[in-house]
């Protein structure tokens, strides 16, 4: 079931391409490098792997399964994804490329575990040009199975030598990102007392929860899942409003945690708030959007620079160089505002003029 206020809209219509089913053009759209479908009757699989660019390393990026309306928008989202994935490592200084994988969720998985083997055998066919992770509606216990088939799998469950659930670190890099905004946006030193809107309480959302009120904010939060309402309510005080309420919540700063695609031009109108900084992939419906939030005196602090953790996590179990990592990305956020400040130029467009540079790939692909 769609939810109410994160439907994301194709923008391919402004790319020229009307044909909704012409997967090389949306691939060229967002420019991937490779395209890789697979299909198992025997399991149910069908699964869609985007790979960005290889500059830096292997692509990287988690697997995705969730229901999708049509193939080609299971190729966008994975595509959209990839190019979102090179920007994060370029920038994070993560020695990786980007790719995303999307498995079309059937109604029914009969055998989780066998579904997830033959997906690990598609991956070992790419011979290492791709490594998977954990991403939305997979878990680390997938993430196990994976790795029966192929070794080139991150986020793996403790039990089998991997680094665990990614979440709270994810969670922990946003929230030092927004101090960073706090700081240079409401000049306040802390975070005592100022207010975040979360949309989405599932895992990064309720980490970053926990981060947010240990330092001193003050919660508001949606989720389609009472659950986890309510334990947001019992655990950080926080004040529970509906999922299209969420929008107009006052707050001095908006963190979209669910579903990407839900920052457009009817919800852009409708926000309360001064900063929006969230762990959500792609929460930009269209590019346009970034500036559409800057008119309306919105800073927007770029996804795909803020919640590299969860990829720094997986991709180091040593604790000292997960920290490095970590303050890279964040020295490269204070380099975006001041750049914006110095250019006048929205933060995702220096942030993607910086990826693009490090990537030696042309602007606007």
């Amino acid at each position: 079931m769609n939810q109410p206020g994160l439907q994301a809209i194709s923008p391919l219509a402004n790319h020229g391409i009307q044909k909704q089913d012409d997967i090389l053009a949306i691939a060229e759209t967002y420019g991937c490098s490779e395209l890789h479908i697979k299909t198992d009757p025997d399991t149910g699989l069908q699964a869609i792997i985007a790979i960005h660019n290889t500059k830096l390393g292997p692509a990287t990026g988690g697997c995705r399964c969730l229901p999708y309306p049509s193939l080609a928008a299971a190729v966008e989202d994975a595509a959209n994804l990839a190019r979102g994935m090179s920007y994060k490592a370029a920038l994070a200084g993560i020695p990786c490329g980007g790719g995303k994988s999307v498995l079309i969720r059937p109604e029914t998985i009969v055998d989780r575990e066998a579904y997830f083997e033959a997906f690990g055998e598609f991956i070992e066919t790419l011979g290492g040009r791709y490594i998977t992770a954990v991403d939305s509606g997979t878990s680390t216990t997938d993430m196990d199975c994976i790795a029966r088939s192929t070794a080139h799998v991150r986020g793996l469950s403790v039990a089998h030598g991997g680094s665990g659930d990614p979440s709270p670190f994810t969670a922990r890099g946003v929230r030092k990102a927004i101090e960073i905004a706090v700081e240079l946006v409401l000049q306040r030193n802390n975070l005592d007392g100022i207010k975040v809107a979360i949309q989405g309480a599932g895992h990064v959302g309720y980490a970053l929860a926990r981060e947010l009120y240990n330092h001193g904010a003050k919660i508001i939060v949606s989720d389609h899942n009472p659950e986890h309402l309510e334990r947001c309510h019992d655990e950080f005080d926080a004040t529970t409003v509906s999922l299209d309420g969420i929008y107009e919540a006052e707050c001095d700063l908006f963190a979209p945690c669910a579903l990407g695609g839900v920052l457009n031009d009817t919800t852009i109108r409708r926000l309360n708030c001064n900063i929006v900084a969230g762990a959500a992939n792609n929460q930009l419906e269209e590019r346009r959007h970034g500036q559409i939030l800057h008119q309306r005196g919105i800073v927007y602090v770029p996804d795909y620079v803020i919640n590299s953790g969860g990829l720094i996590h997986v991709l180091n179990r040593d604790k000292e160089k997960r920290e490095l990592q970590l303050n890279h990305m964040l020295d490269t956020l204070w380099k975006l505002f001041k750049q914006s400040a110095i250019s006048g130029h929205t933060m995702i467009h220096e942030a993607d003029v910086m990826a693009q540079r490090i990537l030696d790939i042309k602007p606007d692909t």
